[in-house]
């Protein structure tokens, strides 16, 4: 299994779609075996190619802080379990969720206004 987190130094990027990189993680039996890193596209994350990207690669899951609700389609479109609410060391995330200790937040991005740059998703 592949896991998938929105990375900035070493920890989960508040916002999916802007994050510098995607740290992407390969499980065998309940173990990290491989770590990798996507570069993030420019632009939003719900208008970029991300997801048919991560698809390609094998992702099962993504572990994010904030989404909103275009990007949380798309990746679910690509066949992709999202869990949002996530925050911290990216290792301390990826192993709290191995252990089923991370459950998706249910709260997506909100209240950004006309300043967002994604138009509100």
């Amino acid at each position: 299994m592949k896991i998938a987190l929105p990375t900035r130094d070493g920890h989960i990027d508040d916002h999916f779609g802007h994050c510098h990189h995607y740290t992407i993680y390969t499980v065998e039996n309940g173990a990290i075996v491989a770590t990798e890193e996507l570069p993030s596209p420019e632009g939003c994350g719900c208008k970029s190619g991300i997801a048919a990207d991560l698809q390609q690669m094998g992702v099962e899951v993504m572990l994010a802080g904030n989404m909103g609700p275009g990007a949380l389609n798309k990746l679910q479109a690509h066949g992709i379990k999202v869990v949002r609410g996530c925050m911290g060391d990216i290792e301390a995330v990826v192993s709290g969720y191995l252990a089923g200790f991370i459950l998706d937040s249910g709260v997506g991005c909100a209240g950004h206004g006309s300043d967002h740059q994604c138009g509100g998703h």
